[in-house]
């Protein structure tokens, strides 16, 4: 008596450790489907909630992130197949003859949850936190003395006008507003000293769990690490990409942590750079949105940086394209 080829054991494994390539069991009675397509859907506290996984044959599926799903290989078909030489009765149905001998069923027990694939950032010591000076004046002060320097620069008097009647830590736009600041002075203006002095009122500020104000603190350190990268002050660059990746080490579920890396360095391999929206700018002769689209290119380039590169992009070849973005939108 001979078994069907389709009868072969399967495993089963965490939709978060999914990849692409794997086979995948749909619900039903199918055969196992290789993915093509991989996504996660986040909750609303932005942690991986969902895996959307498509297949090769264009059917998509969403499945909890940890839940146990089966997965194959490419010959692997029904998962409780018939006997090839089994009997089968007038109408075609297999007999239920006793003699007939049954499939044992597969019973596999979850994985365990893997530890994360990145290894948490302890944070700068304090002695590296040293490394950032204390403020010699209070924020408003020091937003006043920037604007001093450069009078009858429009961009950098409508943002200190706002910004000296009181800087508010827990406002959202007001550290936008800071770190717009921070950026017009070093991009447009070539002022890393009085850049890096505002930047730094933003860079002491912990993650508060709060993605929309801590935005414009990541964007400060990335630009305070490329500052401070400009002045030779490597060590304390590096204590600002420290103090950027922090929030990442934050998680302590293995499970969720794993699942965050994976996302996260799909995200450095994966970067937009706004390429098309350039290209067309450039082909319309539109400069001003040019400009535009190549800053925030720059910034998502000293993000990577920051993250110490990706697995497409180097640090030598992170370093320049910088250069030439700030040649390109200082031109």
């Amino acid at each position: 008596m001979t078994h069907s080829p389709a009868h072969q054991q399967y495993r089963e494994m965490q939709a978060g450790a999914l990849q692409i390539g794997d086979f995948l069991y749909l619900p039903g009675e199918g055969p196992a489907e290789e993915i093509a397509h991989i996504e996660f859907e986040h909750d609303d506290f932005d942690v991986p909630a969902l895996v959307v996984a498509t297949t090769v044959d264009g059917a998509s599926v969403r499945i909890g992130v940890g839940s146990i799903v089966p997965v194959g290989d490419a010959a692997v078909v029904p998962l409780n197949p018939v006997l090839d030489d089994e009997p089968a009765d007038d109408d075609g149905t297999p007999d239920d003859d006793d003699s007939a001998e049954p499939v044992p069923a597969v019973v596999v027990p979850p994985l365990p949850a893997a530890a994360p694939t990145v290894s948490p950032s302890a944070g700068p010591t304090a002695e590296q936190l040293a490394l950032i000076p204390e403020p010699g004046n209070t924020p408003e002060n020091l937003v006043a003395a920037a604007a001093t320097a450069h009078p009858g620069r429009n961009g950098v008097a409508v943002l200190s006008e706002r910004l000296v009647k009181g800087i508010n830590t827990k406002s959202g736009s007001c550290l936008r507003d800071l770190s717009d600041l921070a950026h017009d002075l070093f991009i447009e203006l070539r002022d890393p000293e009085n850049a890096l002095a505002l930047a730094d009122i933003l860079n002491v500020l912990p993650f508060d769990g709060n993605r929309d104000r801590w935005m414009s603190v990541e964007r400060s350190l990335a630009l305070s690490s490329l500052i401070c990268r400009e002045l030779g002050q490597t060590d304390r660059g590096e204590v600002y990409d420290q103090l950027l990746r922090a929030p990442e080490g934050l998680e302590t579920d293995p499970f969720k942590a794993r699942i965050a890396a994976k996302v996260r360095q799909r995200g450095l391999n994966e970067p937009n750079l706004y390429d098309k929206e350039i290209f067309r700018s450039i082909d319309n002769g539109n400069r001003d949105a040019e400009r535009e689209w190549r800053l925030l290119r720059l910034e998502a380039l000293m993000f990577l940086r920051s993250h110490g590169g990706s697995d497409t992009i180097s640090l030598e070849e992170l370093d320049n394209r910088i250069h030439n973005e700030l040649e390109a939108v200082r031109g």
